[in-house]
């Protein structure tokens, strides 16, 4: 029945609030093993004694905090003698669940997923895009089935998740879902957000992702070269439909906008940019960065072509756009006809216009990731190291200011000047 009990007060500064107050803590440790919680009370940094575990002073702000800490001493004490009156286990456990009632045992982890899920869900279409909600819906779908295959269990308390959980999720993913190393990444990276707003809340103690790390590979984006672009606008395709998809992917292609960006735009979305000419002004869904366009003529030319179309007039769109699920499966059959050996999708169009068409073209990488709305010009960055033909152009002219160096050289010896 002999137990080691501790009980520590302290400020701590990692949970500061907007004022700079830090939060009282009480760490409990029973045999080694300890729990922190917070008092919900704050106090400024440098009234706070650490030797002594109390406000310094003697105002009544002081004096009431000190108090309460007494109480919370008390009241540890108090299980303490009530344990071993009714001659139980000393434990952290048991200590946790006098101090925190039952509410503390009912605090799971699907309904806070689901919480957060139902948020989202809420603000579809303002903050967030319909493919977030579908993500973090899998999310929560694998988290399940996983608690399902690793515990037998269809939901587990917050308490329970730590470091081994989140490396045995990550090996669920990996071998029982068969996920890509970058797909595994982002699923934990999902789940991450749901363990931060327990963190946020108070609701854990320590955060299970302290020692965990994935890193996202690399993966080569593929894009068209400027023959197969070239072959795609020169193939006479008799058929209507797929005509009409290699138009709309020939506008991505030299605008760079993703899929929904473009189902988004509107006859509004085009005015009159700083050079006197036509620009496109939008804001990707994804990231809500702006976009700014120019429209180079083959943009145009598609833009003429459908202004008078029926669903343009109709729902006051600049293109008549089909289902991404549908523009996907014409566009394998466009690559089929155009004997293009690559998996064609419409987020391929937004790659070969970072490449084949700007930074192949010398337009300075600021410049393309400021069209492709980048945040950030890393992202961008990641196109400028697949080009090869770009960094052999670069190195010809290098290579022929040498040679012309050298021929001036030796051309200076044979006269002997």
């Amino acid at each position: 029945m002999k137990a080691k009990v501790n009980l520590h007060f302290y400020a701590k500064s990692t949970k500061a609030n907007s004022k700079g107050q830090f939060p009282i803590y009480v760490r409990l440790t029973v045999n080694g093993i300890r729990t922190e919680y917070s008092t919900k009370k704050f106090i400024e940094p440098n009234r706070w004694l650490s030797e002594v575990g109390k406000m310094k002073g003697t105002t009544e702000e002081a004096r009431s905090i000190n108090s309460y800490l007494d109480l919370i001493k008390s009241k540890v004490l108090d299980i303490q003698m009530e344990l071993i009156h009714k001659n139980q286990e000393l434990s952290i456990d048991n200590f946790k669940e006098l101090l925190f009632g039952s509410d503390e045992k009912q605090r799971m982890l699907v309904p806070i997923f689901q919480d957060h899920n139902n948020k989202i869900k809420e603000l579809v279409g303002k903050e967030y895009a319909h493919g977030t909600l579908e993500r973090y819906t899998t999310s929560l779908k694998h988290t399940i089935e996983f608690l399902e295959w690793k515990y037998n269990v269809s939901d587990i308390e917050i308490s329970k998740i730590n470091h081994a959980f989140i490396t045995d999720y990550e090996f669920y993913l990996r071998s029982v879902r068969n996920c890509s190393n970058n797909t595994a990444v982002k699923y934990i990276k999902n789940f991450s957000k749901i363990i931060k707003i327990c963190l946020a809340n108070d609701w854990l103690e320590k955060n299970p992702f302290a020692n965990y790390k994935a890193k996202v590979k690399e993966v080569e984006r593929v894009y068209l070269t400027e023959e197969e672009v070239q072959n795609i606008i020169e193939k006479d395709l008799k058929n209507h439909r797929l005509s009409h998809v290699r138009d709309i992917f020939l506008f991505s292609c030299f605008t760079g906008l993703a899929y929904i960006d473009v189902k988004n735009l509107t006859k509004s979305h085009i005015s009159i940019g700083i050079d006197g000419e036509k620009w496109i002004f939008t804001h990707r869904q994804k990231t809500e960065s702006a976009s700014k366009i120019p429209i180079l003529p083959v943009t145009q030319m598609i833009i003429d072509k459908y202004e008078n179309h029926p669903q343009c007039v109709g729902e006051n769109k600049l293109l008549p756009i089909l289902s991404n699920q549908k523009m996907n499966a014409y566009l394998k059959e466009i690559a089929g006809v155009c004997k293009i050996d690559k998996e064609l999708t419409f987020h391929i169009a937004r790659h070969t216009f970072a490449t084949t068409v700007t930074l192949t073209n010398g337009v300075p990488i600021e410049s393309v990731s400021k069209m492709l709305g980048h945040k950030n010009l890393r992202t961008t960055q990641h196109y400028a190291k697949v080009l090869d033909r770009k960094v052999s152009e670069d190195m010809q002219i290098l290579r022929n200011k040498f040679s012309n160096y050298l021929n001036s050289k030796n051309d200076s010896s044979a006269t002997g000047t």
